[in-house]
């Protein structure tokens, strides 16, 4: 059987480092494209940055000259920004969207026409819990999540016709160097006296969350599923969470997050 090729954005850290060594274990040919990393033996490295799109072309066109296919797109390249809606400046608005919703678009348009010339493709994009309880003092991430929610959900139908799927996957809180990456403003405390212990409380739940494996074994499941929904959440807790998100009146679900970020 001829080896398949998974491509991973984000793939030198957290999640996309996981991912990437499931892939290779079980004898995938594993691209990383991201900004920084290198080789190893097991993954090939392309510097590529999500947020320009000509770099992603490039790279899909020299994986596909080189394996001949492109089976697998994992978009977990991401980033957080963490303050009072009010106060955030405008730049680490718009970067939160940039990378986050725009990086995944960016690559998946990258992607596309290699996967819709051989009619068939997996793409598996890495949303967020917090698409489904939007967290307070980090309003842009998961207004960026739930926006790459509605943009996976939407593409499906539309490369239906040439055999390519699309699914979300959504962690819940992941023990990651994503957490002491995250930019927070400090703007604006002496206005929202609970933004910095809102924020304090997110990131202990971070830190003393799932592996990063747990979301690689999901998304490689996914990966090799024959019909995969459109959205998956990570972590049987969180499953029931999100499942109970669908029979909650909304206000209820806004005053449950709130009672837990206060």
């Amino acid at each position: 059987m001829e080896q398949k090729t998974v491509v991973i954005t984000g793939a030198s850290s957290g999640i996309g480092k996981a991912t990437a060594a499931l892939f290779a274990e079980n004898g995938f040919r594993v691209y990383d494209l991201s900004r920084s990393g290198g080789s190893t033996q097991t993954v090939t490295h392309i510097c590529a940055d999500v947020t320009k799109p000509e770099t992603l072309r490039e790279a899909m066109a020299a994986v596909v000259n080189e394996t001949g296919r492109l089976d697998v797109l994992v978009c977990c390249a991401g980033m957080g920004v963490s303050g009072p809606v009010e106060f955030i400046p405008e730049a680490d608005m718009k970067r939160q969207f940039e990378v986050n919703l725009y990086g995944t678009v960016n690559t998946v348009q990258a992607a596309l026409p290699f996967m819709r010339e051989a009619r068939a493709g997996r793409i598996l994009c890495v949303s967020s819990v917090a698409a489904v309880y939007e967290i307070p003092f980090q309003a842009y991430y998961s207004a960026s999540k739930a926006a790459i929610n509605a943009f996976v959900s939407a593409l499906r139908n539309e490369v239906k016709p040439f055999g390519v799927t699309v699914t979300a996957v959504m962690p819940g809180d992941i023990s990651t160097g994503f957490t002491a990456a995250r930019q927070k403003t400090v703007l604006g405390e002496d206005v929202y006296p609970h933004a910095r212990t809102s924020v304090q409380k997110m990131e202990k739940d971070e830190i003393n969350g799932m592996p990063p494996a747990a979301a690689a074994k999901l998304i490689y499941k996914l990966a090799n599923k024959k019909t995969p929904a459109p959205l998956y959440t990570v972590g049987l807790s969180y499953k029931a969470l999100v499942f109970l998100n669908r029979l909650f009146p909304a206000s209820l679900a806004n005053k449950i997050v709130g009672g837990m970020y206060k």
